[in-house]
């Protein structure tokens, strides 16, 4: 199997997810944990350092215009990310499923928060279109980001990677944006600890 669950089931005891921990098991399949992100030209102001006295200064437009990105992760450190300049619907996010299928081979276990666009009816004709044989889909429970590890890559991108990084327009923040992934990338390391962040283990 690729990644260790059973963790979060013994922990958190959602009786919901038993099922999926066999399924996982007598499959081998591959666990990716998805999620949606914003990353807006208002970007995230973080701690620096400067000369006493001299405070830097970040100079941004005063917008809400945003890209919208989607990612997945595997608790080997594997990183899947598409961008996007509008927001997620549920079609969207089938072509995403349709890029893991093309890259990860053998079954895949995605688990994911219960947005509506996640359990409408495109998802649903996917999976009915064959894909099931392949992809199985678990909801976590309730509101719980702190259970989905994928928020710790949002974290990381906005806080560290894009930290206190000004763009000029949506080209701009796109272009930085695909930088900051490609070398995430290559932080396998960064993104193992997010899982183990949220108590799975590898």
């Amino acid at each position: 199997m690729t990644g260790h669950v059973p963790s979060f089931y013994h922990f958190h005891s959602y009786s919901s997810f038993a099922p999926t921990e066999k399924k996982v098991d007598e499959e081998d399949a591959t666990i990716i944990w998805v999620d949606e992100a914003g990353f807006y030209l208002l970007q995230m102001a973080v701690r620096t350092c400067a000369p006493r006295g001299q405070t830097p200064v970040l100079r941004v437009k005063l917008t809400r215009d945003h890209l919208s990105a989607i990612s997945g992760i595997t608790l080997d450190g594997r990183l899947f990310m598409q961008v996007r300049p509008a927001s997620y619907d549920a079609v969207a996010v089938v072509a995403f499923l349709q890029v893991l299928l093309r890259k990860i081979r053998g079954k895949i276990l995605i688990i994911w928060d219960g947005s509506p666009i996640h359990r409408a009816q495109e998802i649903k004709d996917f999976l009915k279109r064959g894909t099931a044989k392949r992809l199985h889909l678990e909801q976590l429970p309730g509101y719980a980001p702190d259970l989905n590890p994928d928020e710790g890559i949002w974290n990381d991108l906005k806080r560290v990677e894009l930290g206190n990084v000004c763009c000029t327009d949506l080209d701009d923040l796109s272009a930085q944006l695909i930088r900051a992934r490609e070398r995430l990338r290559l932080k396998r390391a960064i993104i193992r600890s997010c899982s183990r962040q949220c108590g799975y283990s590898v």
